[in-house]
């Protein structure tokens, strides 16, 4: 599994809204990339301090998108490709089949972009998102 959309190129799935939530959906599809908030919910437990994937140092969990979490929470930006009825088809999808959703939003250049931007300890190793899969170390 890709730890990161950047990682996931290509990659196509659906995202089976429930019948009664499929109203909201209206005026989606006019929309090239979606924010998807989901529960890690194949995480136990959660730790305050991780190795995250890009990196062999401890980190505290707040400074990285480890799964193991205090509220296993996961984010990802994906492209909208269609809607049909209560199934979105996505694509670069890094999230695990099954996985419950949250909340569904558009994703807003002029929002979600910002100037300035520091990464801290990713500084550096952020190219390297792309070729990495996720191992065991966060289930």
């Amino acid at each position: 599994m890709p730890i990161q959309p950047a990682g996931a190129k290509g990659i196509v799935g659906t995202v089976e809204v429930r019948e009664e939530f499929s109203e909201g959906l209206r005026d989606l599809s006019g929309f090239s990339h979606i924010i998807l908030i989901y529960h890690f919910h194949k995480s136990q437990g959660y730790a305050l301090s991780v190795t995250p994937f890009l990196d062999t140092v401890p980190r505290g969990v707040f400074a990285t998108r480890a799964p193991r979490r205090p509220n296993p929470i996961g984010i990802s930006i994906v492209e909208l490709t269609k809607v049909e009825g209560n199934i979105l088809h996505i694509k670069n999808v890094d999230i695990v089949d099954g996985t419950p959703l949250l909340d569904i939003k558009p994703y807003v250049p002029e929002f979600d972009i910002h100037e300035g931007v520091r990464i801290g300890w990713l500084a550096g190793k952020t190219g390297k998102a792309e070729k990495t899969k996720s191992d065991r170390r966060f289930t």
